[in-house]
């Protein structure tokens, strides 16, 4: 996949023989790693309200979870649950309790780095405006940074 900042979205590159162009970089697996939701703990809050398809499935998807984990022939979790955060508020009494966990789930989400480069990815979170959390990654040379809408102001 490559990533067009143009136009803000990644699509499949074809290469001149005819075959899916492959990106050695990190940035693919950071992008799939951000953009897939990790399947929540059963110890962990969901975020409150219902959507039409968790209700269609009988609830089956309120856990959510990427499609990849079924895959993985050693039970390892794939993505990242940065979706739980959907409700949360950047005001809550702790008011950096948002942000902690937006890191901690990064810094779970990214264990894979660590496994295949003996360095953990670098992660650090910001509110950048009310409601708006931005954060980046590091992989080595390679930076990826993310803002996204939590809960409200």
């Amino acid at each position: 996949m490559v990533y067009d900042r143009r136009a803000r979205h990644a699509d499949c590159v074809i290469g001149e023989d005819g075959d899916l162009a492959l990106d050695f970089t990190p940035a693919t697996p950071m992008t799939i790693t951000i953009g897939s939701d990790r399947r929540a703990r059963d110890d962990d809050p969901l975020p409150q309200g219902v959507d039409f398809f968790s209700l269609a499935r009988g609830g089956y998807g309120l856990r959510r979870g990427a499609l990849a984990d079924a895959y993985d022939s050693q039970g390892r979790r794939c993505g990242c649950r940065l979706w739980l955060l959907d409700r949360e508020r950047q005001d809550d009494p702790d008011p950096d309790l948002t942000r902690r966990r937006a890191i901690a789930y990064l810094e779970e989400a990214f264990e894979w780095v660590r496994d295949e480069t003996g360095e953990p990815a670098r992660v650090e979170a910001q509110w950048t405006r009310p409601g708006v959390l931005a954060f980046t990654i590091g992989i080595g040379e390679a930076r990826l940074t993310i803002a996204r809408t939590v809960g409200g102001a």
